[in-house]
């Protein structure tokens, strides 16, 4: 009877999340008449619906801070949305340990290489764009690296090696010691040539 009702309703076909709801909400009303008639409850039933309904956060505190700033999950900093040069000089100073050094390596070789360059924070990330063109940098604090992303790498040579689902991104994680400033001058330079990415403003 329950699969011949989602059937019909649609479910079977649709994704396994949205099946699962369903399913959900099916066997809470069947168990719920239970409970009426009997007063009983299996407890694995009773287990995974309190674990479905616990309240999700959209971002994960990782309970410190630098400067005031509050530190998200993998001690990204907390910047409030703004354009201009001193949110993301406020997101490179929060940067914790040797991230911030990185940070500041990074700022400068932009507006060396792209001196008409345009700042903003987004997303809790600096971005860096060309007027008329788009944004083509960003980058973002995790635990073990910094990741730097071209939002126009696809088409930079060599291809940065970091890529997901879109097509036209590509990133590379700077660890420790590990900034290639030349390689790095060289992808920036190529990067703020061409258009890039306009996404949250016409710039």
């Amino acid at each position: 009877m329950l699969r011949f009702s989602l059937s019909r309703a649609g479910y079977l076909s649709s994704s396994p999340a949205r099946f699962f709801r369903v399913w959900f909400d099916y066997a809470d009303a069947a168990l719920s008449s239970a409970k009426r008639k009997t007063g009983w409850y299996p407890k694995t039933y009773v287990k995974a619906v309190a674990m479905s309904r616990k309240p999700k956060k959209a971002y994960k505190a990782s309970g410190d801070s630098v400067g005031g700033v509050r530190l998200l999950s993998g001690g990204n900093p907390q910047i409030a949305k703004a354009d201009g040069d001193a949110p993301v000089q406020a997101y490179i100073s929060a940067m914790p340990g040797w991230k911030s050094d990185v940070g500041r390596r990074l700022d400068s070789l932009i507006e060396r290489t792209a001196p008409d360059v345009r700042k903003a924070v987004r997303w809790n990330s600096p971005w860096y764009g060309i007027e008329g063109e788009g944004w083509f940098l960003s980058y973002h604090v995790f635990t073990r690296y910094v990741k730097v992303t071209f939002l126009n790498g696809a088409e930079l040579d060599p291809v940065p090696p970091g890529s997901g689902k879109d097509p036209d991104s590509r990133w590379v994680d700077i660890y420790e010691g590990e900034l290639d400033e030349s390689q790095m001058e060289d992808w920036v330079q190529q990067s703020a040539a061409i258009p890039g990415w306009k996404g949250f403003d016409t710039l």
